[in-house]
C-alpha cells in the first residue's frame, strides 16, 4: 500500500479543511515548501488538489501546482476541478502523472468515457461520498464541486457505471471524515474493495500509524488497498512521513 501525501491548495497556500468545509480551513503556507518536506522525509508519491477549482472550475493555482511537478523528483497525482480535456491536457502538458476526475467524472460520464480512453492508465476518478437518507433507504451518496453539491448517485451505482473504462484506479473519500483524524472508513473501504475491479486508494480520516495499518490490513475476496492518501495529520505534525510510509509498506 503506497502512501501519498497530500496537498491541498486554495488562494496559493497550502490548507486543509474539516469535511470539506470552506469556513473551517488550516493554513500551513507554502505547498511547494510542503511538497520537498516530504519528499525529503521520504515520500515518493505526491497527491495534489486545487480546491479553487474543484470550487469554480478555475485552474487559478495552475502556477503553483506547475512549480511543484519541477521540485519534486516523480510525477505527481493531481485533482480539483478537471472538467474539461484541455484542462487535463495542460496538466499532463506541465508533467503530471495522473490526473483525478471528480465532479465531471460523475456529472458526466462521456467525458470520464473520452478522458480515459485518451489517457488510459493515468486518469482516476475521486468517488467523494456522504451517508444520506432518502425515502427511507440510507446510502453513500456522491458529492461535487468542493463536495458542496449533493448528487443523489449512489456510491455503488458510481463504480458499476465506470467499470467498462481503462482508468488507472478510484479515489474513495469518506467527507464526514476527512480531515477530522477520527479513523478512516474501514467498513466503506470493504465495501469498494468488493465492489470494483479497480485499484482503490483510500482517502479521509488517517490519524495515526494505526489507522494505516489497519488500512494495510484490509482484505476483500484476496484484493487490497493499493494506496492511501494523508492529510492533515502530516501537515498537523501529528504523524511523520517516514512512519506513514513505514507503516503502509510494512
Amino acid at each position: 500500500m503506497e502512501c501519498f501525501p497530500s496537498i491541498d491548495i486554495r488562494g496559493g497556500q497550502a490548507v486543509r479543511l474539516v469535511r470539506g468545509d470552506f469556513a473551517n480551513e488550516t493554513v500551513f503556507g507554502d505547498p511547494v515548501e510542503r511538497a520537498r518536506a516530504y519528499v525529503a522525509g521520504g515520500a515518493s508519491h505526491l497527491h495534489l488538489v486545487d480546491l479553487d477549482a474543484a470550487r469554480t472550475g478555475s485552474p487559478v493555482n495552475s502556477p503553483v501546482v506547475r512549480e511543484i511537478v519541477r521540485a519534486v523528483p516523480f510525477p505527481v497525482q493531481c485533482g480539483g476541478g478537471v472538467r474539461t480535456i484541455e484542462a487535463a491536457d495542460a496538466l499532463f502538458g506541465m508533467g503530471v502523472g495522473r490526473v483525478v476526475v471528480g465532479t465531471a467524472g460523475i456529472e458526466d460520464p462521456e467525458f470520464a468515457r473520452r478522458l480515459s480512453r485518451r489517457y488510459p492508465d493515468r486518469v482516476l476518478v475521486g468517488l467523494d461520498h456522504r451517508r444520506a437518507t432518502v425515502g427511507g433507504r440510507t446510502f453513500r451518496e456522491l458529492a461535487v464541486r468542493g463536495w458542496e453539491r449533493p448528487t443523489g448517485v449512489d456510491l455503488a451505482a458510481a463504480l458499476y457505471s465506470l467499470e467498462s473504462l481503462p482508468l488507472a484506479g478510484v479515489v474513495v473519500t469518506d467527507i464526514s471524515r476527512d480531515g477530522t483524524l477520527e479513523g478512516p472508513d474501514l467498513d466503506g473501504c470493504r465495501f469498494v474493495l468488493g465492489e470494483t475491479r479497480f485499484p482503490v486508494i483510500a482517502s479521509g480520516g488517517v490519524g495515526s500509524v494505526e489507522d494505516l495499518v489497519a488500512l494495510r490490513g484490509l482484505q476483500v475476496v484476496g484484493r487490497s488497498l493499493v494506496g492511501v492518501i494523508v492529510g492533515r495529520a502530516l501537515a498537523s505534525g501529528e504523524l511523520a512521513v517516514a512512519d506513514a510510509i513505514a507503516a503502509c509498506a510494512a
